[in-house]
């Protein structure tokens, strides 16, 4: 069984560029998981093709698409 620290957050953002993944992170709150989706934006915004979406896992429910749709 997995402890806590291994097991990934409800909240995972994925940067893709052209369609490949570059990069995820997963969080367990929220609104942590929003601040860092901001804070890819800046830092990434501008990547050729880029795209962040930041999804529920346990719903399966995309939260927000960065650019929007």
């Amino acid at each position: 069984m997995q402890s806590n620290l291994e097991q990934p957050g409800r909240f995972h953002l994925l940067l893709a560029s052209l369609g490949q993944p570059v990069q995820h992170g997963w969080w367990n709150s929220e609104s942590v998981a929003r601040a860092k989706l901001a804070r890819w934006v800046g830092a990434y915004g501008t990547m050729p093709g880029g795209r962040i979406t930041l999804t529920d896992e346990d719903t399966g429910t995309v939260l927000q698409v960065w650019p929007p749709e």
